[in-house]
């Protein structure tokens, strides 16, 4: 059940990524060029942190083995909601392939790594 109750944060995770893509288009591409790609992305990584580390502690407490599952099912979660919202706005496998690629700027599998480990390691209680 708790692994169940664990989806309503990962929830969390899509208005703020929305947020975050918001910022990144009107703020800090305008004052930041090239690197508000990367920017963002680091920007990300710590919102899903920091709403894990706020929130996941009332799901309830949790063994290492829930803490495992949640982080697979998140990062199931995140990268098929990627691919199906992706591709419903038009963009190519190819290019929603190239995102996982640091060396082009954007830093998605730093928002990947940081939704799978988060759960693995905040460990905060109630």
């Amino acid at each position: 059940m708790r692994i169940l109750k664990s989806l309503l944060v990962w929830l969390c995770f899509i208005p703020a990524a929305i947020l975050n893509g918001g910022v990144r288009q009107y703020c800090l591409h305008p004052l930041l060029h090239q690197w508000a790609l990367p920017v963002s992305g680091v920007l990300l990584s710590g919102l899903i942190i920091l709403l894990t580390w706020l929130l996941l502690p009332r799901v309830g407490i949790l063994n290492q083995k829930e803490r495992y599952a949640i982080a697979c099912l998140w990062t199931v979660l995140t990268i098929t909601f990627e691919l199906i919202f992706g591709t419903s706005t038009g963009q190519t496998f190819h290019e929603l392939v190239s995102a996982y690629n640091p060396m082009t700027g954007n830093l998605w599998i730093l928002v990947v790594l940081s939704t799978a480990l988060s759960p693995v390691i905040i460990k905060k209680s109630i």
